[in-house]
């Protein structure tokens, strides 16, 4: 037998332990049992159907001739309607059972959407976009600004949203599971682009985001807190990335007198103060192009904080006079990190991995968090702040 391809055919297993239990038939008295398959199963295409079966020993879940899993539980996507003929292997102590059944892919009733469908969460860093994009307007709470963020992300016509400094994030679902298929599986959208007169071909406006992603394994239409994993991007295993990384913002007193700036650009160079678990602290400064509050004016908070993974800084003064900034994109694995155009803004869930740092396989995703991932004040252009503007499934036809 062959393992299978899954992009040509459009179906995946995912190598993951059953923890469901199926019909019962005694196999063995000191093994778990297992009562063979249903006569066939039924699901919607770019849904998970999952089959688990309890059964020990050498099993081998195919179609046809090729090889989908080895796992004891199936779990099973495909972008097809169509009907898959599939077969059980199970050896267990020299015993071989071989069970037949087949998958039917039905075509969904409302037909599914490959962008954004719904925005969960919106918690931004402080930053110069804040209370601007989206647009605060005075009595708005965490609601409303939600609802403004969704207004921003959802559907085919998205727009930026700020995630202000590092740890910002945001929280999107889509209406159907983004298969883990062959190659690259979604884009997410950003703003940013590579400057003419920048030295290095792959710089210029780069603010990289951390993405993480959740496959809803128990169905409840929700990210939960054990559901989620990183995308290990380029820099992900290098030791200039901090892991467990927090920081923590403190709400500025607006009324105080401005204090001058240095180099012209700046109006309050002690702004919003902020300190790290490593013992570091600082200040957001203002400068002269974005002059309203720069921390979440709906947050009551005197403070509030993020935890994640912090990249190395990015930005650095080209120049050496302070007049141009750049901001070098890295490789692969983050949002706003470089053009949309480019393919290194496409992102493979099979970069993504556990607490630990082990790639794990998932058979596809439900949801996404994007945060920044750098804490960094880049001269005029301010503090370094991931914008996303939007996100959409590769596969979808």
């Amino acid at each position: 037998m062959k393992y299978i391809n899954y992009l040509k055919i459009g179906i995946l297993s995912c190598l993951l332990v059953g923890v469901v239990a199926c019909k019962h038939n005694e196999m063995d008295e000191e093994d778990s049992v297992f009562n063979g398959l249903e006569d066939s199963y039924e699901i919607d295409r770019l849904n998970v159907l999952s089959i688990p079966t309890h059964a020990s020993g050498d099993i081998t879940w195919s179609i046809n001739d090729s090889i989908i899993s080895k796992n004891s539980e199936l779990e099973f996507i495909s972008a097809t309607s169509t009907v898959y003929p599939l077969t059980l292997k199970i050896i267990n102590k020299g015993n071989e059972s071989i069970y037949h059944s087949k998958i039917i892919v039905t075509k969904e009733l409302s037909p599914y959407s490959k962008y954004i469908a719904e925005v969960l969460e919106f918690r931004p860093a402080v930053g110069q976009f804040i209370n601007d994009t989206p647009l605060f307007e005075t009595g708005n709470t965490a609601a409303d600004m939600l609802q403004r963020a969704k207004k921003s992300l959802i559907g085919p016509n998205s727009y930026a949203v700020s995630l202000g400094g590092f740890g910002g994030y945001v929280v999107f679902g889509f209406d159907h599971t983004i298969p883990n298929f062959e190659g690259r599986d979604f884009k997410i959208l950003g703003n940013a682009f590579f400057g003419n007169a920048a030295n290095d071909p792959r710089s210029g406006n780069c603010e990289p985001g951390i993405i993480m992603v959740a496959y809803d394994k128990n169905k409840n239409g929700k990210p939960d807190d054990n559901e989620w994993y990183e995308i290990a991007g380029s820099e992900y295993f290098k030791n200039t990335t901090i892991k467990n990384y927090s920081i923590t913002y403190f709400k500025p007193n607006e009324s105080k007198s401005p204090v001058p700036g240095n180099e012209g650009w700046q109006i309050d160079t002690e702004y919003i103060k902020w300190q790290d678990n490593l013992g570091n602290n600082g200040f957001k400064t203002k400068n002269i192009f974005h002059s309203q509050s720069y921390y979440p004016l709906w947050l009551s908070e005197a403070s509030y904080s993020f935890t994640g993974t912090r990249l190395k800084n990015n930005y650095y003064d080209q120049s050496g006079t302070g007049s141009y900034w750049v901001g070098k994109s890295y490789e692969f694995g983050y949002a706003d990190n470089v053009p949309n155009t480019d393919e290194a803004s496409n992102i493979d869930i099979s970069w993504a991995v556990d607490r630990n740092g082990k790639y794990v396989r998932l058979p596809g995703i439900d949801f996404v968090k994007v945060y920044t991932g750098i804490n960094q004040e880049a001269g005029w252009v301010g503090e370094v702040s991931t914008e996303v503007a939007g996100a959409y499934d590769l596969h979808f036809k």
